[in-house]
């Protein structure tokens, strides 16, 4: 969503490199994975990154938007084999389209002002149900929502106000057959207003989990950013398996920093695509960390990581 995303360093890209080249390497660099032995081509998907496709993998627009324009990111999902770019502005999804490529998650109320304080009600009522009406004219499976900062409420006061506005949005969804995805953020990083969200009331999976659970609809579930995950809750892998009947979306980062999923943090990505695989599940996992090398190797390390 626009709203979150706007303001982002672009202090990743090095100097003097334009998009456009970034962008007409892609191609011969994924070769170049391939002959390199990190990826084995095949007639069907030589060139390409995401060989298997058992994981369906979005570009979250707001990391990557520094280095490329819109139709320059659409080129390079293509030829990556990413189906998907996320949380863009509907004004674009005719650009995705003529690609070829979806928007896995929709936009809608940013993270600081959610339905926990119900003087927020009417304004997330009606961004959500514009954007979820706006999804469901796509074909966008999703849009993404927040519980909001804490400010002076309890935990429980918070809780009690989410389950009562997402059960009265939990009917339009439902008749629009599109997921509302609620996102649980880290309240322990404040390094950076996109590392961490020191005040926001969901930080806990259990919280979140709760307060879907009691609103008791298939189009109310979790985003399970394994990044914000890591660093509050840990166990990851039990927490797929433990909660994977409401896994709505997926995000990624590597930890700390919020960066590249490379070898300098702690997650070890590709046995938890796996775990997503082993239980089921079917949904988009959106590559959202903020790069901090050259944004295109980086990305096709990232994508080939997670191709499992």
């Amino acid at each position: 969503m626009s709203q979150k995303f706007d303001q982002v360093s672009s202090s990743g890209q090095s100097a003097g490199t334009s998009r456009r080249a970034l962008l007409q390497g892609a191609i011969a660099a994924s070769a170049g994975l391939v002959a390199g032995g990190m990826i084995k081509a095949n007639e069907k998907t030589s060139g390409k990154v995401a060989k298997n496709g058992r994981i369906k993998q979005s570009l979250v627009h707001w990391c990557y938007k520094p280095f490329w324009n819109v139709e320059e990111m659409c080129e390079l999902a293509v030829s990556l084999g990413v189906p998907s770019i996320e949380l863009i502005d509907p004004e674009h999804w005719p650009t995705l389209k003529k690609h070829g490529l979806t928007c896995a998650i929709a936009g809608s109320h940013g993270f600081t002002d959610g339905p926990n304080h119900p003087e927020n009600w009417e304004m997330c009522e009606e961004k959500l149900k514009t954007r979820i009406e706006q999804a469901a004219e796509f074909g966008c499976p999703s849009v993404i929502s927040f519980t909001g900062m804490s400010g002076n409420l309890t935990p429980e006061e918070g809780a009690e106000n989410c389950v009562k506005f997402f059960k009265q949005m939990a009917p339009f969804a439902e008749k629009h057959k599109v997921t509302i995805c609620i996102e649980m953020l880290n309240t322990r990083d404040d390094t950076h207003r996109m590392k961490g969200h020191p005040g926001y009331q969901g930080n806990h999976t259990d919280y979140c989990i709760d307060i879907i659970k009691r609103v008791g609809s298939d189009r109310v579930k979790l985003l399970f950013d394994i990044y914000h995950v890591q660093i509050m809750d840990g166990d990851v892998i039990r927490r797929i398996r433990q909660h994977k009947d409401y896994l709505g979306h997926i995000h990624t980062a590597g930890n700390p920093g919020r960066g590249e999923l490379d070898n300098t943090q702690e997650i070890n990505y590709p046995p938890i695509m796996q775990a997503l695989l082993d239980v089921g599940y079917t949904g988009y996992v959106g590559q959202e960390y903020i790069p901090t090398r050259d944004a295109l190797t980086g990305l096709q390390e990232a994508v080939a990581l997670c191709d499992v």
